[in-house]
């Protein structure tokens, strides 16, 4: 502490002693010599791989990249060999599904309904609006304006589901009943 200056007339920024002054200088050149983006000459942010100005990448990420990339390929193409001899391997012929699923096809509800492909999409969507809009009944409201955005809500997805219903009906084809 014999070094430290008595004289309180210094500036704010210099150190009160010689010895500190020193250190200072030494960290000060430690810290300016940050890197700089060799596109833009803008330094680099702290821990940052990337140039916050033009967004170009740092040099040692560059580097590190191309050793990754390569390992990464290597890996993918594993994982793609992998993933491609299983599907060979799969069947779907082994696999035993229940009786009652082939009412579930497509064309089973088709002809169960006796409507056409784009009305029966249609009734798919609009049955699917219908319970959207009761999902979100199961939304809490903590005050009034947010019981009023679920109101909102709830009657956005009947309105989908009403346009839903009413293309159903205007893409239905006629039958002969139907004229008669």
């Amino acid at each position: 502490m014999s070094e430290v200056v008595q004289d309180t007339h210094q500036e704010f920024w210099q150190p009160p002693s010689p010895v500190v002054a020193n250190e200072v200088v030494l960290r000060d050149a430690v810290l300016s010599l940050a890197e700089v983006c060799p596109r833009c000459r803008t330094e680099f942010l702290l821990g940052s791989g990337f140039c916050h100005s033009c967004g170009g990448r740092r040099p040692e990420a560059n580097h590190a990249a191309k050793g990754d990339a390569g390992t990464l390929v290597g890996l993918w193409a594993q994982g793609l060999d992998q993933v491609c001899s299983l599907a060979a391997e799969f069947s779907w012929s082994k696999i035993q599904f229940p009786f009652w699923l082939h009412y579930l096809h497509f064309h089973e509800i088709k002809n169960w309904i006796g409507l056409t492909t784009a009305p029966l999409v249609a009734f798919v969507i609009g049955i699917g609006c219908v319970a959207g809009a009761l999902l979100v009944g199961l939304l809490t409201a903590r005050n009034f304006v947010d019981w009023q955005a679920i109101q909102f809500y709830r009657a956005e997805w009947l309105l989908a589901a009403t346009a839903s219903f009413v293309a159903g009906i205007l893409l239905k084809k006629s039958s002969s009943r139907d004229r008669d």
